[in-house]
């Protein structure tokens, strides 16, 4: 294959979107490190006990707000299909930067869930713009391979969180790793003074002018050409958010569990539950390295299918029977945790295969669209895995569930549609 050279505004484009979701991965992950210790001081400020079952319960209800936020960001698409990517891509990234920044402050647990639902609006929004802009900037022999290298920036700071937590997080408390939160608006100024609009997008505005509204860009997705696979893609996403983030949320605490109960101190317990934070983002880079390789020989349909049965077959194994075994459970939850990383993975099939079903003018509602109304139901789903937590007093078997919503999906994906060879739609 022949390589293709990036201009300047196509590489420094590709690190801000990277840089973004880099960002933002660490941005949203903070709150499953410190969920714990934040809970245990604010829920007595809040006139709640600090147990073990008010955690859990409390923990799932701040996460579920936390999806609700993701999923209102749904309104950044047809902003950025009227008055583009990027302008639309440096707010999102104010708007979780501050939030998470403001949650060091929070005096009760009701003022962090205000902050946390705030700062899902802007996470949310951040994958779709950066997405979207990588789909429409980078060149069609480059575009594929780039949405799983943009995929691995989640991850990557989904590490750099745990770093922060075993540096920072475990010195100076849970309040220092939301200050760190705050870093990603640092990444407008260079996003400001860097990086164009797409090309695409403004001969495309050129095109259609001012008739061209947002409230069209977002009808446009339930015409007859466009809405069963709108249905459909935000079905699939759907499946893979309650199963990674209502699974992957009490990572964890559940690593803490295993190895106090083997024995650790609770420092020793936080710093191993960066190493298996550390541990799953590793799974998950390589799996999202390897994924557009896949969907390039399988399909996106098939490989999608295999990400998704890698999820239900580890969250079930670690979860559901790791978790409980008598001696080693540590050590095999953490490999468990491994695969469950690279089953994550299948987050980045939907920045390759979103945008290959959508004409410009509709593309980033659309990605908007799918990654974000799936999250409102994940919230009752998430909240509902935290109240199982509360009656069960257990992490285990409430998280090994939310492994049947990819069965659901392995049996859905045939009807998706399948653009394996088809250059990105005008």
């Amino acid at each position: 294959m022949i390589r293709v050279p990036l201009s300047p505004n196509q590489r420094r484009g590709f690190l801000a979107a990277w840089g973004g979701w880099v960002l933002d991965g660490m941005d949203s992950f903070i709150y499953a490190l410190v969920m714990v210790p934040a809970l245990r001081e604010l829920l007595p400020r809040s006139g709640i006990a600090a147990d073990q079952a008010h955690v859990g319960f409390y923990g799932g209800l701040l996460f579920a707000l936390f999806l609700v936020g993701w999923g209102c960001s749904l309104v950044w698409g047809p902003i950025a299909d009227r008055f583009g990517r990027v302008r639309t891509l440096m707010l999102t990234i104010l708007c979780y930067s501050i939030f998470t920044f403001l949650g060091a402050f929070a005096a009760s647990v009701w003022m962090l869930a205000a902050f946390r639902l705030l700062a899902g609006v802007g996470i949310g929004g951040e994958w779709s713009m950066g997405g979207t802009f990588i789909a429409e900037e980078l060149p069609e022999a480059r575009r594929r391979m780039a949405a799983g290298l943009m995929h691995t920036g989640y991850y990557v700071g989904i590490f750099l969180a745990a770093i922060a937590n075993y540096f920072v997080g475990a010195r100076y408390g849970w309040r220092a790793m939301f200050l760190v939160g705050g870093a990603p608006a640092l990444l407008v100024g260079f996003i400001r003074y860097g990086v164009t609009e797409p090309a695409r997008w403004e001969q495309r505005l050129a095109q259609v002018g001012r008739r061209w509204t947002m409230l069209r860009a977002f009808m446009a997705l339930f015409s007859p050409e466009y809405r069963r696979r709108t249905l459909l893609n935000s079905t699939y996403l759907l499946v893979s958010i309650v199963g990674l983030w209502a699974g992957s949320v009490y990572v964890p605490a559940s690593v803490s569990q295993l190895a106090m109960k083997a024995g650790f101190s609770e420092a020793e317990a936080v710093r191993l539950a960066s190493y298996g934070t550390m541990i799953l983002s590793i799974g998950t880079i390589i799996g999202c390295l390897v994924l557009p390789i896949l969907a390039e020989t399988f399909g996106r349909r098939l490989t999608l299918a295999i990400y998704f049965a890698l999820m239900a077959a580890f969250i079930s194994l670690g979860f559901g029977y790791v978790f409980y075994l008598d001696t080693h459970a540590l050590l095999w939850f953490m490999i468990c945790l491994f695969w469950l990383g690279v089953g994550g993975a299948n987050f980045a099939m939907y920045t390759l295969w979103l945008p290959e079903q959508y004409h410009t003018e509709c593309r980033a509602s659309a990605f908007a669209f799918a990654t974000s109304v799936g999250r409102f139901a994940g919230a009752g789903i998430t909240f509902l895995v935290g109240a199982g937590v509360s009656h069960y007093h257990t992490i285990g078997t409430p998280v090994a569930l939310t492994s049947l919503a990819f069965l659901v999906g392995l049996l859905l994906l045939p009807f998706g549609k399948e653009t394996k060879g088809a250059p990105l739609p005008a």
